[in-house]
This record gives C-alpha cells, structure tokens and sequence, in this order.
C-alpha cells in the first residue's frame, strides 16, 4: 500500500468546455464558477499531464490523467456527473497515487474539486496520448476522446491571449486562452462535441498535503 506525508508534481494542463469562448464559469461578477454556464450546462475535458514529481517515493513522471465531467447549472453548486482515465502504463503503486492526489485524499489543490462531485462513474485504465506542440495541445484515449485545442489569435503577431489570476486552482499561473480545434468524447453514455468551444492552457506546480 502507498503511504506518503508529502508530494509533489508538475506539469502541462488544458481543458476543453462547452461554454462559448470566454466562458463565464472563470470570468464573471461573481467570481470563479459562481455564473450560469453559456448553455445552462458544462460538459469539460481537463487534461493533465505530469512532466516531474511523486507521492512519497512514488515516481510519477510521465504520466496523464483526464477527467471528464459535466455540471448543469453553476458549477460551484456542485452536482457534477465525472469520469476519470488513468495512464495504463502506470504501475498498481502509480495508480493508486494517482487516484489519492486527483481524487483530493492528498490534499492540495484537487480537494477543492472533490466535494463538487456528486456523481462519480469511476476510473478506467486507458491509453492516454498527449501532445504539445507549440500553440496547440491535443489528447486522445482511444475511441473515447479527441481533443485539440489551439491558442486564440492575438492582437500582437506570435503572441498568445493570457489570463491572468483566472483559476484558483492554478495559483500565479498564466492562462492561454485557446478554443477547441476538434474535440469529441463518447464514453458513459455522452457524446459531446466542443469543437470551437472554449479551451485554455497552463502548467500547474501542485503539492500537499
């Protein structure tokens, strides 16, 4: 059984909603997921990738994880139907990491998303591709996902459109503003299309406990 007091891990982050580009769930009056998405729900992909770090002694380079969740109404009211996609390379120790940091057991960032799950359709082992390549990021598991995002145009010639203190979740973090290229999920029931829809990306620098 993993054990750790302490870990860390860092990464490439993007999502992919189905709110219209700039989405009111990040940037409204009211704060950070307090607004009516644009279509009175949100179905988002959050894509992670891990560049360094661990739980405990636990390496955990390398790997991905998605989650698939969608929310009617305000997200912050909570409520959200979600899915999760581990990494199939990774170990029974890897998983079992990967499981206690995303699902908010560890601490850190992610417990803040825990409670607003009220239905939760489990993790699956898959075979996450991820890919940077310069303004764009695309993720793909399968024939249940893919995702391709792209920064939007800037007003100044090779530039990217940032937000800055946009997501409490991703504290001193630059936010690209990016729209979806081509994206499509079909798992659980769902299929969502969020092509031209919003997207972002960044790095994130989480630890915990």
């Amino acid at each position: 059984m993993v054990q750790a007091s302490e870990w860390s891990i860092r990464g490439e982050y993007f999502e992919n909603c189905s709110c219209d580009v700039v989405c009111p769930c990040e940037i409204s009056p009211g704060g950070f997921l307090t607004a009516m998405p644009d279509n009175g729900y949100c179905n988002v992909i959050l894509v992670f990738h891990i560049d360094e770090g661990g739980f405990g002694n636990v390496d955990l380079a390398n790997l991905n994880v998605v989650m698939a969740a969608r929310t009617t109404g305000p997200m912050n009211q909570g409520n959200w139907t979600a899915a999760v996609y581990v990494d199939e390379r990774a170990s029974a120790d890897q998983q079992q990491a990967l499981g206690t940091i995303f699902g908010g057991a560890a601490g850190g960032p992610p417990s803040a998303l825990a409670p607003l799950i009220g239905e939760n359709l489990g993790a699956k082992l898959a075979p996450i591709e991820y890919r940077n390549e310069g303004t764009k990021r695309s993720a793909r598991i399968g024939n249940i996902l893919d995702a391709n995002i792209q920064a939007v145009p800037a007003a100044v010639p090779d530039a990217v459109v940032i937000k800055l203190n946009a997501n409490p979740l991703f504290p001193g973090e630059d936010w690209v503003q990016a729209y979806g290229t081509q994206t499509t999920y079909t798992d659980h029931g769902f299929q969502w299309d969020n092509t031209g829809k919003c997207a972002d990306y960044s790095v994130f620098r989480w630890s915990g406990p």
